[in-house]
């Protein structure tokens, strides 16, 4: 029987327990983080790694004060946050989006940990008809009931694809036809001379590094939103929103 504990606001699922989370892997579920105590041992602990591996899932090595932290019951070394949110492949979603005669518009977003930015931009993302907004499964924002609150619930009506490797997945996108447009502080160009009338993916990084400079390189468009004031830059969700809505504003003009 799975150990697992519910948030009544969103129905979000806690798991620990070596037998629970093997179970749920075995179930199907989608997991959003899998911590496991560092030096764990013992055949269930070999089997649970040799399981997540075979699921291409992914796991943090922690201390095992984190995981008290977590929990005070017996949690065997293991801990896992099951997602409330349903991941979808980048392919078929790519795939669908062409075959329903759109212009694909994705958002990409790079080291963005903060989980209220994250809903925020999602919020923003589904009401611009953005068609996916990508992830990477490893050091991006946790999506739990904050994140989902504050996006409104926009994160149970938008795919989100979370990718093993970003630099990977951009340039699968790019041989499919998409442009990447990369926002960064390097790029002289204004946001207003950019075209996003073209299938493309827009990439966001986080306030404090940006987008990474592996992403930069892939990039056919580098862009940054003017600004006029003393302050140096914008929140990433509010930046999110403009790049966004330009990118919206070009393209129903178009049709």
């Amino acid at each position: 029987m799975l150990l697992m504990k519910k948030d009544p606001l969103q129905k979000s699922l806690e798991v620990f327990g070596l037998h629970p989370i093997m179970e749920a892997v075995r179930a199907g579920k989608e997991f959003d983080k899998i911590f496991m105590q560092k030096g764990l041992h013992g055949e269930l602990a070999m089997e649970l790694r040799a399981l997540l591996k075979e699921h291409n899932m992914v796991f943090k090595a922690v201390p095992i004060e984190k995981l008290n932290r977590l929990t005070r019951k017996n949690h065997q070394g293991v801990f896992a946050f099951i997602s409330p949110v349903n991941f979808y492949n980048l392919g078929d979603v790519l795939m669908d989006t062409f075959e329903k005669g759109k212009s694909p518009l994705f958002l990409m977003l790079d080291r963005i940990t903060d989980v209220r930015n994250f809903g925020a931009i999602a919020r923003t993302a589904e009401c611009c008809g953005v068609d996916a907004i990508i992830l990477p499964k490893v050091g991006g924002a946790q999506l739990n009931s904050d994140a989902i609150k504050t996006s409104a619930g926009a994160l149970m009506n938008i795919p989100i694809c979370r990718e093993q490797n970003l630099h990977h997945s951009l340039k699968y996108l790019k041989k499919s036809g998409l442009k990447v447009i990369a926002c960064t502080e390097q790029s002289n160009t204004n946001l207003y001379e950019i075209p996003f009338t073209d299938p493309a993916v827009i990439v966001m990084g986080s306030e404090e590094d940006g987008v990474s400079e592996e992403i930069i390189e892939l990039a056919d468009v580098k862009t940054r939103i003017p600004m006029f004031g003393k302050t140096e830059s914008l929140n990433v969700s509010v930046a999110s929103a403009v790049i966004l809505y330009e990118a919206i504003r070009q393209r129903q003009l178009e049709s």
